[in-house]
């Protein structure tokens, strides 16, 4: 039996480096690519529903990015889960502010548009700075104790 050191996890069964050090599962790597994709079609649906209703379409498309992205960041537990559908959300919002040469164009000039793109930068923001990682270790004591 080979002694256990502090990097050992409990039981004596070594540990590996983490998840900076170690390649990516391919099933987190699905998960990443399901969560940019998710942030996409909440843009797409957010630029269709946000001049709907007055102040309800923005407020519910800003609501439903918020989900989207603090959901993110709960489930994979890094703020990665929240950047992922974050960047999704933004290119797609992106694309669609640019006109076609048809002249078609999904944003109208007004208020709401600016305050659709404008407040769901800052959701994102703010749900990438509110992202609840996971403590070194593993446990759910304070570190220290």
């Amino acid at each position: 039996m080979r002694p256990t050191n502090s990097g050992d996890a409990p039981g004596g069964t070594p540990t590996t480096g983490g998840y900076l050090t170690e390649p990516p599962r391919p099933g987190r790597i699905a998960v990443y690519v399901l969560l940019l994709v998710v942030g996409a079609v909440t843009a797409v649906a957010g630029a269709l529903v946000h001049a709907a209703w007055f102040p309800g379409g923005v407020l519910l498309a800003l609501l439903a990015a918020a989900g989207v992205f603090y959901g993110g960041s709960c489930a994979m537990s890094a703020k990665a889960g929240a950047v992922v559908p974050a960047v999704g959300w933004l290119v797609t919002v992106f694309w669609l502010t640019s006109t076609r040469p048809e002249g078609d164009f999904v944003f109208g000039a007004g208020v709401l548009s600016y305050v659709f793109l404008l407040g769901g930068i800052l959701v994102a923001v703010i749900c990438a700075t509110l992202a609840r990682t996971a403590q070194p270790g593993g446990t759910a004591a304070r570190l220290g104790k």
